[in-house]
């Protein structure tokens, strides 16, 4: 992305989206959907929001209709992230009246999100009586293919992510410089976040805020061998290994990006558990490519580690999809078949969780392309390229 370019897209990018699910829509029979989870509201209408107690939620019809339902305290945010939509507010929450019957009337068949609570459920068929309600995927496959400007998005999110790595590893080298003590787990969250959030708003305008916008998981020695632990006091110690589980989010499109560090010279054993996860990540990049169901690049990732004699230190899948959410459809896992296909974005992440010692992953968001899969991040791999000399 420009310098000073801003991260929002374009009302053209939301009509050209929002026409093509309207013919999804037509082709499965539905005359509108109905979406309340927050990323989906995003990704239809450009609008973002900390959900909360008071619903939002977007009725996207074939009629050419596309109305946000929001509370009218949230109108003047939605204006100014110029929505594409027609703003149907209400007044508060709970209210007099239900907020869903703002909306109303709604008739014919409405689709919905299997992300929708039972309970919200509930509130749109006492506000829709004469509807038809139907659960539909129809967003989420939408979804799973990424349009070119959010593929560019992503691309900056890697770069950036590429950066926090950078200065996570720099802050440790000039610890190590100036002979005193090591920074803590907590210290180096703060300030690979403090760095990425900095880069955006430095380099961008309109900055889409999100949560979490920068930052990620470190973890030092036997903290690390727990895959999501979170950050503590821990101080890094030389001769163990630390874990930067980063990632940041450009115009709402997350990317992740991780390293496994090594403090001091390795030794046999932690070269040993480094170079079994490399193999794994290269085997697993390698395998991506559309067609190949999903499960099938998992176990081709995962086997490398179990020929290493290492698979009693697996806890989990290669990886995920990643847009709008950090985590999402499809899954690099036993039991999704989902065929890859180019535009999908997924993480290449397996790992060993040795307990009592420590965690080695390494992680990169992918794009699959046409003929197979390209990293985003780029921060080198091999192990000389993560080792921090005392």
């Amino acid at each position: 992305m420009p310098v000073g370019s801003s991260q929002r897209l374009s009302a053209a990018f939301y009509r050209t989206l929002q026409d093509d699910l309207r013919a999804e829509l037509d082709r499965a029979g539905l005359d509108a959907v109905l979406a309340d989870h927050a990323d989906d509201v995003a990704y239809l209408t450009g609008f973002f929001h900390h959900p909360g107690e008071r619903p939002v939620a977007v009725l996207l019809g074939v009629d050419g209709t596309s109305r946000l339902l929001l509370p009218e305290l949230e109108r003047e945010h939605a204006q100014a992230q110029h929505a594409l939509a027609d703003l149907v507010g209400y007044p508060e929450f709970p209210g007099l009246r239900p907020p869903l019957t703002y909306l109303a009337p709604v008739t014919g068949r409405i689709g919905y999100a299997g992300s929708m609570t039972v309970s919200r459920l509930d509130e749109v068929r006492a506000a829709f009586p004469a509807a038809t309600l139907v659960r539909t995927d129809v967003i989420a496959r939408a979804r799973l293919r990424k349009r070119p400007e959010e593929i560019a998005l992503h691309a900056e999110a890697a770069r950036i992510t590429d950066l926090m790595l950078a200065a996570g590893r720099a802050l440790v080298e000039e610890a190590v410089a100036a002979g005193g003590e090591l920074p803590s787990e907590a210290e180096l969250a703060r300030h690979v976040g403090a760095v990425g959030a900095a880069t955006m708003y430095a380099e961008h305008s309109d900055v889409v805020v999100v949560s979490p916008l920068a930052g990620g998981l470190v973890y030092a020695g036997a903290n690390s061998a727990r895959p999501h632990a979170l950050p503590s006091g821990y101080r890094l110690r030389p001769g163990e290994v630390f874990m930067l589980s980063l990632g940041c989010a450009v115009g709402g499109r997350f990317v992740e990006g991780e390293r496994t560090f090594v403090l001091g010279e390795p030794t046999a054993e932690q070269r040993r558990y480094y170079e079994a996860v490399r193999q794994a990540q290269q085997t697993g990049g390698e395998a991506l490519r559309p067609g190949l169901p999903c499960a099938r690049a998992n176990q081709a990732c995962l086997d490398v580690i179990r020929a290493a004699g290492l698979a009693g230190y697996l806890r989990h899948r290669q990886g995920h999809g990643i847009g709008l959410g950090m985590h999402e459809p499809p899954w690099l896992s036993d039991g999704d078949d989902t065929p890859l296909e180019a535009g999908m974005i997924v993480s290449n992440e397996p790992g060993i969780y040795v307990p009592g010692h420590g965690g080695y992953r390494i992680s990169d968001s992918m794009l699959v392309t046409e003929d197979g899969a390209r990293p985003f991040t780029a921060y080198p791999r091999s192990l000389d390229d993560v080792v921090v000399a005392l």
